[in-house]
């Protein structure tokens, strides 16, 4: 069946259709790595999104089966698909990987999420690149919606657990703040024996003793969800361990006194070059992130402890005092190089 991408520009790219044969709006944006479309498209950071893999051929290895009653042994970053689209140019129905139990094909028409195949996604690329992220709709023959934008709605509640987890079995008990976390957060966390009681954000966590707090990862505008900002506070003024991963970081900024703002086109890849201001050396990251910290506002109780190396946003924060760092890239880098990941180390130090 015939299919198109429709931007909100007026551009039409012509396509054919996958999965599910059902339209669907949303915020266009681009992924630039070349492996991970399973871990990609269950990141719930993604919910919202019609996402564009640059990377032209894909489905190649197939979808593995979730595993969702051992978190170290997760294939998915969440239970379902996050993203309402994929966008990708040359879609391969024969798949070969040990993992795999069914195609790409198969599973988003398992999910109930629409694809379309057959487009130039390096024209649609360069469009996002030289005119930011945009709306867009996939749709199929006869078929039609109206356009939709995400970010004026609050995603998190959209992705956050209902009730509360817990993870491993250490003596330390850390808190994650669930805004649309990653499985892959979990596991790290665990790998490093610290137990993990996962709580949405809105729960009322007063009763639950921990050591430490994650804030997780998630989509959306952290300017909508201001309303955390006094909940942080309170926890910088406990003086516990805290750690944020992007949104997460981003709501450490913004309770901090910090804006954050909202990037052209956002950082979606495995490749991101960043540096420690501290240590000096680069780190190449797993990013997924349409807003980022204003770096000319971040207070002076905090150093600005990574950077990205191609155009200078803050990557992340360590407080000068008090044990709480965070970071914009994902240090548990799944997909992607692995790093990075002393970031758990040291958080991990600071109980």
């Amino acid at each position: 069946m015939k299919a198109q991408l429709v931007l909100e520009n007026g551009r039409v790219f012509e396509g054919e259709a996958f999965g599910a044969l059902q339209p669907a709006a949303g915020e266009v944006v681009f992924n630039t790595g070349m492996v991970g479309y399973p871990e990609a498209l269950t990141d719930p950071s993604y919910y919202g999104q019609l996402l564009c893999s640059t990377y032209p051929l894909v489905g190649n290895y197939g979808v593995p089966a979730e595993r969702p009653d051992d978190i170290l042994q997760f294939q998915w970053e969440s239970p379902r698909i996050q993203t309402f689209g994929f966008i990708i140019s040359n879609l391969s129905e024969n798949y070969s990987h040990w993992n795999a139990k069914m195609s790409l094909n198969a599973w988003l028409k398992k999910e109930k999420v629409p694809g379309i195949c057959g487009i130039d996604t390096r024209s649609l690329t360069k469009i996002l690149r030289e005119s930011g992220t945009m709306l867009g709709k996939i749709v199929q023959e006869g078929s039609t919606i109206d356009f939709y934008d995400p970010n004026k709605d609050m995603l998190i509640e959209k992705v956050c657990v209902q009730e509360p987890l817990e993870y491993g079995s250490g003596a330390k008990r850390v808190l994650l703040i669930d805004f649309g976390c990653k499985n892959s957060i979990i596991a790290d966390l665990v790998k490093r024996d610290l137990k993990v009681i996962r709580v949405p954000y809105y729960y009322d966590y007063s009763h639950i003793r921990y050591d430490g707090i994650v804030l997780s990862s998630g989509p959306g505008d952290p300017a909508k969800y201001a309303f955390m900002n006094e909940k942080i506070r309170e926890f910088l003024r406990q003086r516990k361990p805290l750690l944020g991963i992007c949104l997460g970081h981003q709501l450490i900024g913004q309770a901090a006194g910090a804006k954050t703002f909202k990037l052209p086109y956002g950082h979606r890849s495995q490749n991101q070059p960043v540096i420690d201001r501290l240590s000096r050396h680069a780190y190449v990251t797993t990013q997924n992130h349409g807003y980022a910290v204003d770096s000319k506002t971040i207070p002076s109780a905090w150093i600005p402890w990574f950077e990205n190396l191609n155009d200078g946003t803050n990557e992340g924060l360590w407080h000068k005092n008090l044990p709480v760092l965070s970071t914009q890239f994902h240090p548990e880098a799944v997909p992607g190089p692995v790093d990075t990941g002393f970031v758990f180390d040291e958080f991990k130090r600071c109980f």
